[in-house]
């Protein structure tokens, strides 16, 4: 097993859905090979027009022909292994190159960094990961979760390994993949309620607001923002027991089931559509909104 770096971009001609699959010809099946069982860290190229970077982390479960591509493979996504990155890390930092495997003996950047599917240093991997899913800038706490005696409390460390072996507990952590995709969300909305539209702050400065997933992770919904959406305490209960739901092209949709449509009506949006995110990419993805208009929301 080996640790990889996958390049994946937004107007990609491969057939990808990072959280599902990733394409790649015959010439990288040796490479992905030997990451089945182990961790990837996908990667948006420099030249591309507002460039993540470093942007998500992933597990390969296993390879395999591509059933409709001659000649072409699909490195299969381990379900619920898939976690975009709270702080998408860039290629170069103040100190350097990010990944310091892709440097020759000269210190310089190498050929490796064109590739498309790279081996990947256990210490680049340490790096990249501790730097994505950094977690010391917390979102401030619900007043309600602070201890009764602060005095006493203790601060929290933050998100980052200690050892290699803890490496796999850290990344399918819960308690982590929870807190991580808050922070993905959360900024993908600007802290606002997509149903209603509103960036409320409690007064201990935190923004009463959820981040849902649209397909659960009880359904094996993945932690990628497409799959994620920004709602209020009410808009998200609506939404998990159907009595809301989104179109593909984020139009609100109320349930006849609903015992009270007007209100609904005037507690949503007066577009009648969901506030998208911030940038483009990050939009809903289609496919996990007609999953939760087959399977929860209520026609």
């Amino acid at each position: 097993m080996a640790f990889a770096v996958f390049i994946h971009r937004q107007d990609s001609i491969y057939d990808d859905s990072p959280a599902e699959r990733y394409q790649f010809p015959r010439q990288y099946l040796g490479r992905v090979q030997a990451c089945v069982g182990d961790w990837i860290i996908y990667y948006e190229p420099r030249k591309v027009a507002g460039t993540r970077g470093y942007f998500a982390v992933a597990k390969v479960q296993q390879v395999i022909p591509d059933p409709v591509a001659p000649d072409m493979f699909v490195a299969v996504i381990e379900p619920g292994s898939y976690l975009d990155f709270a702080n998408p890390v860039p290629f170069t930092d103040a100190q350097g190159v990010i990944e310091r495997g892709v440097l020759n003996e000269d210190g310089r950047i190498s050929g490796r960094a064109q590739a498309a599917v790279r081996p990947l240093l256990p210490a680049d991997f340490d790096r990249i990961t501790s730097f994505g899913l950094d977690d010391r800038i917390l979102m401030l706490p619900r007043l309600d979760e602070l201890t009764a005696s602060a005095g006493f409390a203790e601060e929290q460390a933050p998100f980052i390994y200690e050892q290699v072996r803890d490496r796999a507990t850290f990344l399918t952590s819960r308690v982590v993949r929870d807190r991580v995709f808050r922070q993905v969300i959360l900024r993908a909305y600007d802290e606002r309620c997509a149903i209603t539209g509103l960036k409320l702050i409690n007064g201990g400065g935190r923004a009463e607001v959820d981040a849902a997933h649209i397909r659960p992770v009880e359904a094996d919904g993945p932690d990628i923002v497409n799959n994620g959406i920004a709602l209020s305490g009410t808009a998200h209960w609506m939404f998990d027991r159907g009595l809301i739901g989104l179109s593909d092209d984020l139009d609100i949709l109320v349930s006849r089931h609903a015992n009270d449509p007007d209100q609904i009506h005037s507690f949503i949006s007066k577009t009648g559509r969901a506030l998208p995110p911030l940038r483009a990419h990050d939009r809903p993805h289609p496919h996990f909104l007609r999953w939760h208009r087959e399977n929860c929301f209520k026609q």
